[in-house]
């Protein structure tokens, strides 16, 4: 599998990824296919320009954008049947009535391979030494097709809404198809596509150490809350320990208190029918006031 040549998509080239895929060599690029976009319209302005510049037909030619390449690198039939042109190779509608495209439908195996289009998004499906490879840019590796299955295979992308095209002539010789002719490949697990690489379970090395470093510091602050928790608990205990104590002792105190006020009162009950003069009653008081302290 390694010795078979496969781009994994990027942004909107799967024509380029498509095309270099049949070949088995990075042969175009996207600013060579662009080129030939803008030869094509060229071409397709001059037709339309012949039944009269100031034609509405021409007027809104020019004026829609082009159907051959957009802004996000996507490539029309149109491109990929000129690329192709520059190695002597055709495409034939799969439905035509072309006696190949007849020939192809009854045993497609007969063929070297196919060029398949859904909307925007190309595929290869090539023969390499004698087994069949779904070479589509959205997956992770090269995906072997079994003889057997490639009718099968094709039906269902029918069915998907895909276009079919064979590739006629003589593709170029790469080593993908010797070594395959020597050591026929073998796939014990069919690839995934790279969208499906993407989820949680295929986090890249940045994305995994970022995870870390949240589990340590959320399980830093979670140790950090609960020593908290703790010595403000202690703190607590011991505040209520010395306001118990203190509440004690301001009993004791609080009652010797009224026993020295009861004696004073009674001291002052006990006194002569004669009442207590002022100046003997403040006395009193300074020495009660006194014995407190």
């Amino acid at each position: 599998m390694e010795s078979i040549f496969h781009e994994k998509q990027e942004g909107s080239l799967c024509a380029q990824h498509c095309l270099n895929a049949l070949l088995q060599a990075p042969y175009f690029t996207a600013v060579e296919l662009a080129a030939l976009a803008r030869q094509i319209d060229e071409q397709e302005r001059s037709q339309m320009a012949e039944g009269g510049l100031q034609s509405e037909d021409y007027r809104k030619f020019v004026q829609q954008p082009s159907s051959n390449v957009d802004d996000s690198g996507y490539f029309s039939v149109q491109v990929i049947a000129c690329a192709l042109k520059v190695w002597s190779l055709d495409l034939i509608p799969y439905n035509s009535q072309n006696p190949l495209a007849e020939a192809a439908r009854k045993d497609p195996t007969n063929k070297c391979a196919y060029i398949c289009n859904f909307r925007d998004h190309w595929i290869t499906i090539r023969k390499l030494g004698n087994q069949w490879f779904n070479l589509n840019s959205l997956l992770v590796g090269p995906e072997l097709i079994s003889d057997t299955f490639l009718a099968l295979f094709l039906a269902q992308l029918q069915n998907e809404g895909y276009s079919i095209f064979i590739v006629d002539g003589k593709l170029p010789e790469c080593s993908a198809d010797k070594l395959l002719l020597l050591t026929p490949a073998v796939q014990r697990e069919t690839p995934r596509l790279i969208s499906e690489m993407k989820g949680p379970y295929s986090m890249n090395q940045e994305e995994e150490d970022e995870k870390a470093f949240n589990e340590t510091l959320n399980r830093t602050l979670a140790e950090s809350i609960q020593m908290e928790k703790e010595c403000l608990e202690v703190a607590l205990s011991m505040s209520l320990s010395e306001f118990q104590s203190a509440s004690t002792s301001q009993g004791h105190s609080s009652s010797e208190n009224t026993a020295k006020s009861y004696q004073f009162e009674q001291q002052s009950t006990n006194t002569p029918e004669k009442e207590m003069s002022e100046q003997e009653m403040l006395e009193a008081a300074i020495r009660m006031s006194m014995e407190t302290s």
